[in-house]
């Protein structure tokens, strides 16, 4: 699985950070890039892309991203320094908990297709590595949101 950059930038503590999908959610991407624009520091805005090698119609990739995020393969999230020097937990998680089945939207996609025609017992397996790495990123980004503002500024204070 690849490295999460979203928690790696947020580990700096100063660095606005969010992950967004035009397709699934446009406020919240609005919301993201307005924050990211107003904060005195370096920004960092993850944006899900759909991409015509991935091979879905470009007319339908807004429809691709909303499956990335409701698999929970693409959360969306938002963390604000300015919030954690508030005293307040930075960390939002603006996505729900996967509602559809990760298949639903890696199956639409000619990256994950070509595996399962010319390897299905490997794609059988990967798939459900991949299951367990979205749940897995759910967890940790579920506790983040529910932190309280106390264990955030415990974090900042072991920083310095």
């Amino acid at each position: 699985m690849s490295k999460d950059l979203a928690l790696q930038a947020i580990s700096y503590g100063s660095v606005y950070v969010a992950r967004v999908a035009m397709g699934a959610d446009p406020q919240q991407t609005l919301t993201a890039f307005r924050e990211a624009e107003a904060y005195d520091g370096p920004s960092l805005v993850l944006a899900y892309c759909h991409c015509i090698s991935h091979g879905i119609a470009m007319r339908d990739g807004l429809d691709q991203q909303y499956r990335a995020v409701e698999s929970g393969y693409w959360p969306l999230v938002r963390y604000d320094p300015v919030v954690r020097a508030a005293g307040g937990n930075p960390f939002m998680l603006d996505s729900t908990r996967p509602r559809i089945p990760l298949g639903d939207y890696t199956n639409r996609e000619l990256r994950y297709r070509s595996l399962q025609n010319t390897d299905p017992v490997e794609a059988e397996r990967l798939h459900g590595l991949g299951e367990q790495q979205v749940l897995r990123q759910w967890d940790v980004y579920e506790e983040m949101a529910t932190r309280g503002a106390q264990r955030f500024a415990a974090d900042a204070r072991k920083e310095q």
